[in-house]
């Protein structure tokens, strides 16, 4: 497979996911903020709604598209020797306060399943009472790193409680022959920079969009748009988006629908004005420059008109709680093919004023799963699944995908 995103929108040919597993249940009231979670989360529904989104993916893609679960290829990589000393040895370096070096020769004997039981859920199983926190954050893959058109940016974690996603990220590319293609130019971040993926959206190969947020620190910021415009970007444009918990990356206030129509939580996106700066190379050095706003600074990038759709429609109090749970996080399969939680009603009716076919995940799987699905030219579909407890995790579709190729817009 090769691997390409030149669009937020491109037909998906290959997505990493990670469907929850048992470090979801470790979750208990009391950790729940430390990890990042408002909410505890039911297994075994998770299991099934995250299942029943994977078969909308896999409905939507050519044949030849792969679902790849990150664990798989991370098994894969850990049968090496090199790889599981290289992992560890990050470990023992980032979580000094874990005392990870008293078992380290432990970890090292480890077959790689054992290892990953450690990794995503904590657990030493000859080790008395050694244990870390579980990784149930690791289901919003999205986050862990960003393929813009051939190369990749691999984010480092703002929070201590996602550190080893990042750290699984990094060793994937470093020795996971997927990566091959990418690994020599990869773009990293370092120290006490911070960047996710959450906060990077591919509009084409020449124009990214990076949040300025609660988890990309302006050092990540600026590290990775000097590796991106050394790569072949020609602008970066920097949103500063609210720094709190409910906005924590862009694509929980914004995402692409299809060629020029995005969904906008209007408060956060569309009435804030001068929050864009556009950055591009002259000569040696990064220039910046102030846009008004973000719809004007992409239209002004492109030479192309957009459509803001509101997440939530025209009531405030419908825009704030369907921002809540992620009507603003949607994620395309194609161009105008748009999957989302389905509660969030307002937003769904509202893309149906603006030309959208309604259609829940089962009507599209029957519809489509016995043959090849390929959307025709203009054709808008706003597909709703099911998350009542996936969304307690505080992520939407697009949260829990980290697309690695498309197909390039003609």
């Amino acid at each position: 497979m090769e691997i390409n995103v030149s669009s937020e929108i491109g037909h998906l040919q290959g997505v990493i996911v990670h469907t929850p597993g048992h470090e979801v249940s470790l979750v208990n009231p009391e950790l729940k903020d430390e990890l990042l979670f408002d909410d505890i989360i039911f297994e075994d529904d998770a299991r099934g709604e995250h299942l029943d989104m994977l078969d909308v993916f896999k409905t939507a893609m050519p044949a030849d598209g792969k679902v790849i679960e990150i664990l798989d290829i991370f098994e894969e990589v850990l049968q090496k020797e090199d790889a599981r000393a290289y992992f560890i040895e990050q470990m023992v370096k980032e979580f000094p306060e874990a005392n990870l070096q008293l078992v380290e020769p432990e970890l090292l004997k480890l077959d790689p399943k054992e290892l990953l039981v450690f990794i995503t859920q904590g657990y030493l199983k000859n080790s008395k009472g050694f244990t870390l926190h579980p990784s149930p954050n690791l289901l919003f893959t999205r986050d862990l790193a960003a393929v813009v058109d051939s190369g990749i940016l691999i984010s480092r974690a703002a929070k201590k409680a996602r550190l080893r996603e990042s750290l699984l990220m990094e060793t994937l590319v470093q020795f996971h022959p997927l990566f091959d293609s990418v690994r020599d130019n990869a773009i990293r971040i370092s120290g006490h920079q911070s960047i996710e993926g959450g906060d990077v959206l591919v509009v084409n190969k020449k124009l990214v969009l990076i949040g300025m947020s609660e988890r990309t620190s302006f050092s990540g910021l600026m590290k990775g748009t000097e590796g991106l415009l050394k790569s072949g970007v020609e602008t970066v444009l920097a949103v500063d988006i609210p720094k709190q918990r409910s906005s924590m990356h862009l694509d929980t206030i914004f995402t692409f629908a299809d060629r020029n129509e995005c969904i906008a939580f209007p408060p956060a996106i569309m009435e804030q004005k001068n929050n864009v700066v556009a950055l591009f190379k002259d000569g040696d050095s990064i220039k910046t420059e102030m846009r008004i706003s973000l719809q004007q600074a992409l239209e002004e990038s492109t030479g192309e008109s957009f459509n803001f759709i509101k997440c939530g429609g025209e009531d405030r109090t419908n825009q704030f709680r369907e921002q809540w749970t992620d009507g603003a996080n949607v994620f395309a399969l194609a161009p105008g093919i748009i999957v989302g939680y389905e509660r969030n009603t307002n937003t769904f009716n509202t893309l149906v004023d603006h030309g959208y076919d309604l259609m829940t995940q089962f009507e599209f799987v029957e519809e489509y799963g016995n043959k090849e699905f390929s959307p025709s030219n203009g054709q808008k579909i706003a597909i709703s699944f099911q998350g009542h407890e996936l969304c307690r995790g505080r992520g939407g579709a697009r949260c829990m995908t980290l697309p690695i190729s498309r197909k390039p817009l003609h």
